[in-house]
């Protein structure tokens, strides 16, 4: 049993429930992947299913090979599974690996915000705003100690570059399925901007 495939960020609307609440919701479009490589736990020492996703423009004879004539795929990524010889190298994988009211885990990359100072990217107080002040309110101030340790302290928070990073939100909810369509509509919101390639995973059932 699969327990992820990969979509596609199409953006965010409204879903109002049976009772009358509106939801926000983002949808997702889980075009269907094809399985490229299963990790097995005797030769690769963990258990997961490599899925192609999207269609690449063009692709290195290395991954040509290794794609083994099942597609030209844009993306490449590994999900979990619970048993991977229920599954074959070709297998189509669709939206069906869920269903309306599963909690999942969505992984992808942030939106970026190019260079930013320390007061937008970690949430600095900033300088007094007034006696003798001049230029100086948004500055990071003092980035380190005189003669001990006579250095700045490496990972200080300082200007940056902010944003693009890989970020997972956890417990998302399922609000609805379209199998048609291949789109699947999650409550709240996930990481990135429209087109974002997100990696939709849920949580396997524990045995006692």
């Amino acid at each position: 049993m699969l327990l992820g495939t990969l979509g596609k960020k199409l953006g965010m609307t409204q879903m109002i429930s049976e009772d009358g609440i509106v939801n926000a919701v983002t949808a997702v479009d889980v075009t269907p992947s094809t399985i490229v490589q299963i990790k097995t736990l005797d030769r690769d020492g963990y258990e997961k299913i490599q899925l192609g996703y999207g269609e690449a423009n063009k692709i290195s004879k290395p991954l040509q090979g290794h794609m083994k004539d099942l597609g030209e795929f844009r993306y490449l990524r590994e999900v979990p599974v619970k048993d991977s010889s229920d599954h074959s190298l070709g297998d189509i994988v669709t939206a069906d690996v869920f269903s309306v009211g599963d909690k999942i885990s969505i992984t992808g990359t942030s939106k970026g915000k190019g260079f930013a100072g320390p007061i937008k990217r970690y949430h600095f107080k900033g300088g007094p705003k007034s006696h003798g002040q001049k230029d100086k309110h948004r500055a990071p101030g003092s980035i380190g100690a005189g003669t001990t340790p006579g250095r700045v302290w490496k990972g200080q928070r300082m200007a940056g570059h902010m944003g693009m990073e890989k970020v997972t939100v956890r417990n998302l909810q399922i609000a609805a399925i379209d199998l048609e369509s291949n789109i699947i509509l999650v409550k709240g919101a996930v990481p990135g901007p429209p087109g974002n390639l997100l990696i939709l995973r849920k949580k396997a059932e524990r045995t006692l």
